[in-house]
């Protein structure tokens, strides 16, 4: 089959072109499937991506629009092409999903949009992957429909009644929309963090932040030195001693945010990452808009009456619009549930180059939350599935 340019990815394949037998399939066409992709091209093996999306990066564009990478540039790229100088130190939204628009063309990847995988599984020596455009058998399969994959939307009491705007923060753009209004954001992961400090600078005109578990929050960086560089400096270290250096960190250059509203964290900043797959929040403004009281932290959630958001002790604010920084899940349970290959939170058991002994030849890449870049790792996990995925094609007969 021809390489798909990037116009000819844009439509769903027609009968005639449809890829029935693949050496290696990638599920999911974002920073990790085409990075897993691009190294697998280095070594002649030429996959196929399948994304259910209409165009290689409608994921990013999906995010808010003041969005930027809170990894720094040049520790952000994925194997084979660096992000453009140009670009700047903390990348933007818009530049995210050139550059992967970019990467695909410049490896000359042949990613199938608008192509949904429905499930994966095991007939005799090879992999079947059903779609809804029919089915592709393969060799090896990498699943990396990565994290962000369903919107998670808690079912709070009276939520149905709320006489206000409700809405996930999936579906959030910009603060524009809400200059003059009252807005709860609920959920303090950076999402959250970040969507509140965008109300403020679009002069919202109260803008409280729900906290059920108190976040760590670390600058996003120190004197110049960004603080994913010293993430990758410490990752190794036993969890005790970084959440040692973090706290002293924390002390010396963000302070004691108790007496704003922010209550203390409990855990530590890798305890939580490795224990809680939750990573501090890098801040962009949250700090400075608390200790100027643009911010106001309240409990969590309890319920909603009518146009009143009842909190955690009784408390009650009256927003004009709710959005709801919960999370998302990664939806693979009705893609690969039956394998018994997802824990209870239906995460991978394994990521990266290690596999199941029951399953040989399936990988899942982008499931983690390291403490020291999101893209960077994925560069690193997928050159070790390309190494695996070639080593095993040289071993296997013909």
């Amino acid at each position: 089959m021809t390489v798909m340019t990037l116009t000819e990815q844009v439509r769903a394949p027609q009968a005639e072109d449809r890829v029935e037998r693949e050496r290696v399939v990638v599920i999911g066409g974002g920073p990790a499937g085409l990075a897993v992709a691009a190294v697998l091209k280095s070594k002649q093996i030429d996959a196929l991506v399948l994304d259910r999306a209409a165009s290689i990066g409608a994921s990013w564009m999906a995010h808010y629009d003041r969005l930027h990478l809170h990894t720094v540039r040049w520790l952000s790229h994925l194997p084979g092409l660096r992000l453009p100088r140009g670009e700047g130190k903390w990348v933007a939204r818009d530049a995210v999903v050139r550059y992967l628009q970019n990467y695909a063309e410049h490896h000359a990847l042949r990613v199938r949009l608008a192509t949904t995988a429905t499930s994966v599984r095991r007939e005799g020596s090879v992999w079947k992957v059903e779609t809804n455009d029919g089915s592709v058998s393969a060799d090896a399969v990498v699943i990396a429909t990565g994290h962000n994959d369903e919107p998670v939307m808690p079912e709070w009491a009276g939520m149905a009644g709320f006489a206000g705007e409700l809405q996930h923060s999936s579906a959030y753009r910009s603060g524009l929309p809400y200059a003059g209004k009252d807005v709860l954001v609920v959920g303090a992961g950076n999402s959250g963090a970040e969507i509140a400090v965008d109300l403020v600078e679009h002069h919202a005109r109260n803008v409280w932040l729900s906290v059920r578990t108190p976040p760590n929050i670390l600058r996003r960086d120190l004197a110049g030195l960004p603080t994913q560089a010293i993430g990758i400096l410490v990752r190794k270290l036993p969890v005790s001693v970084v959440d040692k250096i973090a706290g002293v960190t924390q002390r010396l250059t963000v302070g004691d945010l108790s007496k704003y509203g922010m209550p203390r964290p409990e855990r530590g900043v890798y305890t939580r990452v490795r224990h809680d797959d939750r990573i501090p929040i890098l801040d962009v403004g949250l700090i400075g808009a608390l200790k100027r009281g643009e911010i106001e932290v309240v409990p969590a959630v309890e319920s909603f009456d009518g146009s009143e958001v009842v909190l955690l002790g009784g408390k009650c604010v009256v927003p004009e619009a709710v959005i709801a920084a919960t999370g998302f899940r990664r939806h693979l349970q009705d893609l690969v549930g039956h394998l018994g290959v997802l824990d209870a939170s239906g995460t991978p058991v394994f990521n990266g180059a290690t596999t199941d002994p029951r399953h040989p030849d399936l990988y899942f890449l982008g499931y983690s939350n390291p403490l020291s870049g999101n893209l960077r790792e994925l560069g690193i996990d997928a050159r070790r599935i390309a190494r695996a995925i070639d080593t095993r094609s040289t071993d296997r007969p013909n």
